[in-house]
């Protein structure tokens, strides 16, 4: 099999921005909104005391997981690792679900035993939510070899992030995705800290993406700021993989506004850096610009959008306050599936 050869599509490669019409961007507004909102709520909710365990926000990344699922299909699969509500939300899952789950009510996606970490939505081709760091990744290489084994020209968004893209397991599925020409595309959501740990002091690297070149996987860099420059990279990403030509690599540059999780003060960064990227890059900032900019909404049209999403978060958190817990006879079911027996 003849090599592929990598290319970077740098965002800075002078091409002309990405476009999209007036509903593409208020849906896309919508989608970054809901996922801002709903982990407000969830950081409301944790410091309340109604949600235990690990909590991990994904304020500040919107653009990433909403970029992608405009440049996927019906049966493309996702699976992520434990920043997960955002990706929840954007394939289509519901708050309620979501929320009751954090909370370990009976109501949610896994039935209150997941917890933030761990909620799947078979539905929604939502594969978790996992919380060992770059474990989802081999299964991810595994859903794809699925839609190849089935003949089906679906593709696998499997996301990690920057310290992630360090562990040994990552490149053992680079190197079997390519030699099998699996339909995944690895996102490496590069939020510049692995927990506390800056990227520059992890790494000797330049980039991330550009280890796919020892197995012949293409990729680029992308600006996870911009939730259009995020959709083109995607579809570029999933033409590659629907056309056979096997796995893809993105690196998505993005910033998360919070701590890695709810117990951590963030304290290895300034509030200034911080404070700079919410003002200058912003996700969803720079749609509300481009939409008043291009008279696609007015300032009430989108004032009255937030009003929305916020009634639809509250009640989302409502009725994870009123779900029942699981009842305790529950704990060993679910863990094995019913599968039905092979004819001889």
């Amino acid at each position: 099999m003849a090599a592929r050869s990598t290319t970077s599509r740098s965002k800075s490669s002078g091409k002309t921005p990405p476009d999209a019409t007036k509903d593409e961007l208020l849906q896309y507004y919508k989608d970054m909104l809901l996922i801002r909102r709903f982990e407000e709520k969830a950081g409301q909710l944790y410091g309340m005391g109604l949600i235990g365990g690990f909590c991990h926000l994904y304020i500040g990344q919107e653009a990433v997981v909403v970029g992608l699922e405009a440049a996927a299909k019906d049966g493309d699969k996702r699976i992520t690792t434990y920043r997960d509500h955002g990706h929840m939300l954007a394939c289509g899952m519901d708050p309620k679900g979501v929320m009751a789950e954090l909370t370990g009510r009976r109501d949610g996606y896994s039935k209150g035993k997941g917890g933030s970490m761990h909620m799947f939505s078979k539905e929604k081709d939502f594969y978790g939510g996992h919380g060992i760091v770059g474990a989802n990744v081999p299964i991810g290489a595994g859903l794809a070899f699925s839609d190849k084994y089935n003949g089906t020209d679906n593709v696998t968004f499997t996301y990690f992030g920057d310290g992630a893209a360090n562990q040994g397991q990552v490149y053992e599925t680079y190197n079997m995705a390519e030699l099998w020409d699996l339909p995944v595309v690895f996102v490496i959501e590069n939020n510049q800290y692995a927990m506390g740990t800056s990227v520059k002091r992890a790494t000797k690297s330049k980039s991330l993406w550009e280890r796919g070149a020892a197995y012949g996987i293409p990729g680029e860099e992308v600006d996870g700021m911009d939730v259009l420059a995020v959709r083109e990279a995607g579809r570029r990403a999933v033409e590659n993989c629907r056309a056979g030509e096997g796995p893809y690599i993105l690196e998505v540059m993005t910033y998360r506004y919070r701590g890695h999780s709810m117990s951590d003060p963030a304290k290895y960064r300034t509030r200034d850096e911080v404070q700079k990227m919410r003002e200058e890059r912003d996700p969803i900032e720079q749609v509300r610009k481009r939409l008043l900019d291009g008279d696609h909404a007015s300032e009430d049209e989108l004032k009255a959008v937030d009003k929305e999403t916020k009634e639809v978060i509250n009640e989302a958190a409502e009725f994870a306050r009123e779900s029942p817990e699981p009842d305790p006879d529950q704990l060993y079911t679910d863990i094995y599936a019913d599968v039905a027996p092979q004819d001889a």
